[in-house]
């Protein structure tokens, strides 16, 4: 007979199961459909996918529940069947586990994030009826998942501890600042919680085990209560209408151990795990010895308020270029010629510069000026990378440009933007002189720090290449013929951290034949990559800038190679960046970027470093020797 789970998380780590929506997706199973209305139509498939993870070693598995209430199922036109699908989930999974596992009835958001029009008594209603379902069918406990606001968790909480003393787990989706998205601290919102009589607290989706990992270090160890996580399998990355995750179940089980030293007492997966991912951290947690939760630190008294962090309001700019620099007009830098004719001619330097994510531009003008100072020929900013929310890139470009007389080099991605908001972007980069951008698809905003925000994609990275170079020819998208001729140099991504580089590069050609000028790489951590990379696009006729981004850590370097999309690291860089952090992490990124640069020159005029946190020291110090290296070449062709 199986332990009380109150007992069972007291004595040591359980593991959960993984993803089922994005499991079932993979096999064929489309996006925009009902997972849940499949408890009743296809019951035998639901009851194979938890039986596949029950067979890799999961302890507890998830009823297929998690969008089974009234509000999301009446978009299916399913509310009339809230009760029969929660009670069939419950059966299913009951069945499938057994003796072997326990059964946690799952309850996800219903504003998830969004600001929708459901009032504070009709989630009570919505929660009560789908709670009372999963009770009815006896589940082992009640799983509150993928929860962004502490308001709505404590209402779920609340119809929870009304109707039963089962055992509840109440997860967060939060980003690395370990914020809610009503403004409460993560230490606060599980003081409030575990007060209203929540058993374990956690966090789940959203990012994969480096985010989630983050947060919980910035608990300050161990809690004395337990603790769970079901992370994401990295990073998704938006390719051909299909998500893509990256985490190996090799780097998910490393990373279970991690966090069962941190005091997680339940450990699964969540978007874009599998089996194979569940089956990895039930072997890295084989005979585990947690330690007891009395050893953990209590959570802090229950604090009510909330206190949002502001950021500084000052934007005042001292630059190296002095005064002079604000008379530059974006004339005078439309009358320089295009990165497309430089790298023709020489060694040429792109840096990425991330707008900041508050109010406060002095950090990133500071650092735009230092590159400024070190020569660099374009600072290009990101289109709200990774889907988190940045400064516009086109008011910092215009700043850079006018203040600094530095040219911008603007991303500009499918996502945000419908065709009207993207020509009308366009107009805008074309009125203030910003002529030169890279067309970007864009990472799917769910995985960013406003999840409810729609992903767009009116148009692929390709048409809006092609669209963007319609406008040189005076023609707006719709097709009507505009007043005069836009100028636009237009740049395109390319990732070569894939199996099949030839692949690749025929998905390049499409970019190029949509008009193209020039490429930009993701960063490229291998020498011998970088050599086939010439040989596999040689027969191009654009300019290709290899991406290098130096590593600022041990663990910066893993979180890359396993969790972001379009990046991986070679063993022996790995190895090299192993544990070390601060300044000296810093250095051996720098000097293995040195080592990168050194084959990508002679390969490449088109260089483009990538600025990690900021630290735009190391790219300084990248670009001067990019430049000194190039009069050492320069000066040994004329000697020979």
């Amino acid at each position: 007979m199986r332990l009380d789970l109150r007992k069972r998380w007291e004595d040591g780590v359980l593991v959960g199961d993984g993803a089922m929506g994005t499991y079932m997706y993979k096999f064929g199973f489309p996006v925009g459909i009902a997972y849940e209305e499949l408890n009743l139509l296809q019951p035998e498939v639901i009851g194979d996918v938890h039986r596949q993870y029950i067979d890799a070693g999961a302890e507890l598995i998830e009823t297929n529940s998690f969008s089974a209430n009234y509000y999301k199922l009446s978009k299916f036109g399913l509310e009339a069947q809230v009760e029969e699908i929660n009670r069939a989930a419950v059966r299913i999974a009951r069945q499938a586990a057994g003796e072997d596992a326990y059964v946690a009835g799952a309850v996800g958001s219903i504003r998830g994030g969004r600001r929708v029009s459901v009032t504070d008594q009709e989630l009570n209603q919505y929660y009560e009826q789908q709670i009372a379902a999963l009770l009815a069918e006896g589940v082992d406990a009640l799983l509150f998942e993928t929860f962004y606001d502490l308001s709505e968790m404590r209402l779920a909480l609340g119809r929870a501890r009304q109707l039963s003393d089962i055992p509840t787990i109440c997860q967060f989706a939060v980003d690395q600042v370990g914020r809610t998205l009503d403004g409460y601290e993560i230490s606060d919102a599980f003081a409030i919680l575990q007060n209203e009589g929540a058993d374990v607290l956690g966090f789940n989706c959203h990012s994969g085990p480096k985010g989630i990992m983050s947060v919980m270090s910035g608990l300050d160890g161990p809690l004395n209560v337990p603790l769970s996580v079901f992370p994401n399998a990295g990073l998704a990355d938006y390719v051909d209408g299909e998500y893509i995750y990256g985490a190996t179940p090799e780097y998910f089980g490393e990373s279970a151990r991690s966090f069962a030293d941190l005091g997680a007492r339940l450990i699964g997966g969540c978007c874009g795990t599998t089996p194979e991912h569940i089956a990895a951290t039930a072997q890295a947690l084989q005979g585990y010895r947690a330690k007891p939760l009395q050893e953990g630190k209590p959570l802090p008294k229950p604090r009510e308020s909330v206190v949002l962090s502001g950021s500084s309001s000052g934007s005042s700019v001292s630059t190296a270029s002095g005064n002079a620099a604000d008379t530059t007009s974006h004339q005078g830098l439309n009358s320089n010629p295009p990165i497309t004719e430089l790298v023709k001619e020489r060694h040429t330097v792109i840096v990425e510069l991330d707008p900041p994510r508050d109010l406060d531009i002095g950090k990133f003008m500071e650092g735009a000026a230092a590159l400024k100072e070190a020569g660099v020929d374009a600072l290009t900013l990101a289109d709200n990378s990774l889907a988190v929310t940045r400064m516009s890139n086109m008011a910092l470009g215009h700043l850079v440009q006018l203040q600094l007389g530095l040219r911008p080099l603007i991303h500009i991605a499918c996502r945000d933007r419908n065709l009207i908001g993207t020509q009308s972007h366009m107009m805008g980069f074309d009125a203030l002189g910003i002529d030169h951008v890279l067309a970007v698809t864009g990472d799917p905003a769910r995985f960013g720090d406003l999840p409810g925000a729609s992903s767009v994609y009116d148009t692929t990275s390709f048409e809006i290449i092609r669209m963007i170079k319609q406008l040189n020819e005076g023609v707006a998208f719709s097709g009507k013929p505009l007043k005069q001729k836009a100028k636009f140099v237009v740049g395109a991504a390319f990732n070569p951290n894939v199996k099949h580089l030839h692949k690749a590069v025929e998905r390049l050609e499409k970019k190029i034949a949509s008009g193209a000028d020039y490429i930009m790489t993701q960063p490229v951590y291998d020498p011998e990559l970088i050599v086939a990379i010439k040989k596999a696009t040689a027969h191009l006729d654009i300019p290709i800038f290899i991406g290098i981004m130096p590593l600022a850590s041990g663990k910066n370097a893993e979180y890359l190679h396993n969790e972001v999309p379009g990046i991986q690291l070679s063993d022996e860089v790995r190895k090299r960046m192993e544990g070390l952090q601060g300044p000296e992490g810093r250095a051996m990124g720098v000097e293995i970027a040195k080592e990168l640069l050194d084959t990508a020159m002679e390969h490449f005029n088109g260089i483009y470093l990538m600025t990690p946190f900021m630290f735009y020291e190391m790219n300084v110090a990248l670009t001067n020797y990019v430049y000194e290296k190039s009069k050492q070449m320069a000066g040994h062709l004329s000697r020979s």
